[in-house]
């Protein structure tokens, strides 16, 4: 017997939404991120005012100073849709898992010295305070922001710093033997220790901030961008140093993160800049002045972590680094040599 398989191409009658297709021009096919991206936001048939905010809709631009002709112009280069985000994240997941199996057989904090534990816990658990922080004003962001584009991104950064602020956890529970001393100790430190009240007070002053896109700004590109190069390049490269490089494989997953999403914080700050001239100069307001205020906030964490004169070079390093990058993106800021001191009123 003599089996024929043959085989028929089945031509779509439509190549994606109509509301995509709108954008794209013609029938064009669509990506899978463009299709769970554009002009997903709501914008009619809102039954009432938020009772809050009465002189605001439910959703509303005017939420925000920043103003943009299309709200759809911001583009993430990853590429995130829930899809894709589940996947990459699943996957890094699984090297860091592995990376724990790793320091916890080798015993690679546990059989530190005390001292040396102690050091490690009192320097980065506390850290996860501001992780959750951070979660918090990107949930904010993603509330009130205006546009799938900024919206969706912002949500899965917003998963991103509660997995963050877990993997510190788990550190703390690797030194003291999932006892949950150090969580505790941490909580203590955060809330009442001199060295980190100042981080602490520009969290909490970030988490009442009033426009979402300054939220955005100040969280996502300027806190970051000066914290993250100094927690886990500059105080990571020195606790390692000292104690092996078991504290630098926890830290592997925060290093490569903060990489990927500088790249979508640039790309929004860009779009947005690029938009008005009205635009510009008020991101150029917002970095200042946030940038001031981190400086000054991580300056008792640098000091404590590697001494006052390296802590100095260390700051200026970064920060150096970060004006330079935010130049790129067409804000005009200070350059270092020529920041002055701002502050809220």
């Amino acid at each position: 017997m003599q089996i024929d398989i043959k085989t028929s191409t089945v031509q779509p009658i439509r190549q994606t939404f109509s509301h995509v297709a709108r954008r794209l021009g013609a029938d064009k096919p669509a990506s899978r991120y463009q299709e769970a991206t554009f002009d997903l936001q709501p914008e009619v048939n809102f039954h009432y005012r938020p009772l809050w905010q009465p002189q605001y809709e439910l959703y509303d631009k005017a939420r925000t100073s920043i103003r943009m002709n299309d709200w759809y112009a911001f583009k993430d280069p990853r590429q995130y849709y829930y899809g894709a985000y589940t996947i990459a994240r699943s996957r890094q997941q699984e090297t860091m898992e592995k990376n724990i199996d790793f320091v916890t057989r080798r015993a690679l904090l546990s059989g530190l010295p005390d001292e040396q534990k102690e050091r490690i816990a009192s320097l980065m658990v506390p850290l996860r305070h501001v992780e959750w922080a951070a979660n918090t004003n990107n949930c904010f962001v993603t509330a009130y922001g205006w546009g799938t584009a900024i919206t969706q991104a912002t949500m899965y950064h917003s998963m991103d710093r509660l997995g963050l602020a877990q993997y510190l956890s788990r550190i703390g529970l690797l030194l003291d033997g999932n006892l949950g001393t150090s969580l505790v100790a941490g909580k203590a430190a955060w809330l009442d220790a001199p060295l980190w009240q100042p981080l602490r007070r520009l969290v909490e002053d970030l988490m009442v901030v009033q426009d979402w896109f300054e939220t955005f700004t100040a969280q996502n590109a300027v806190l970051d961008g000066l914290l993250y190069p100094l927690v886990y390049r500059h105080i990571d490269a020195r606790l390692c140093t000292q104690s092996g490089a078991g504290l630098g494989m926890l830290n592997e997953f925060a290093i490569g993160w903060f990489d990927e999403t500088s790249r979508w914080v640039d790309a929004t700050l860009k779009t947005a800049a690029a938009e008005s001239p009205e635009n510009t100069p008020l991101l150029s307001c917002w970095i200042e002045m946030w940038r001031a205020r981190t400086l000054d906030a991580l300056q008792p964490l640098a000091v404590e972590a590697l001494g006052e004169r390296d802590a100095a070079a260390a700051l200026a390093e970064i920060d150096t680094a970060f004006a330079a990058r935010i130049t790129k993106l067409g804000i005009a800021i200070a350059a270092p040599g020529e920041r002055t001191e701002t502050h809220h009123g």
